[in-house]
């Protein structure tokens, strides 16, 4: 399928009203002056755990470990992203080198 330049522009258009709009929308309905609501805060601080398991499941969803190679990087990718944060406590440094580790299994397998 092919896109003429107008057509191109206008999806462009609706994807960045969307970005900004999914971006300012929490400025628009809690607004400096205000107190944030009980249950914002209530969210903000279960909602991190449910979405790292989702975001698990959905990464290991196709693993499976009766065809080679067993699953054995993507355990071994978890593992030291665990081993990585239990030991710097640094999200981008646990997610970058169990990545990184994760990478180099898969060329190395």
């Amino acid at each position: 399928m092919t896109l003429n330049s107008f057509e191109s522009l206008v999806i462009i258009g609706v994807i960045a009203l969307g970005t900004f709009i999914t971006r300012a929308l929490p400025f628009i309905c809690f607004p400096n002056e205000s107190k944030t609501p009980k249950y914002i805060l209530y969210l903000g601080k279960v909602l991190p755990y449910p979405a790292i398991g989702l975001l698990i499941v959905y990464c290991l969803k196709n693993v499976s470990i009766l065809q080679s190679p067993h699953g054995i990087p993507e355990g071994i990718a978890v593992l030291c992203v665990v081993l990585l944060h239990l030991w710097k406590e640094n999200t981008f440094l646990s997610i970058g080198g169990g990545t990184l580790v994760y990478m180099l299994l898969l060329k190395l397998i």
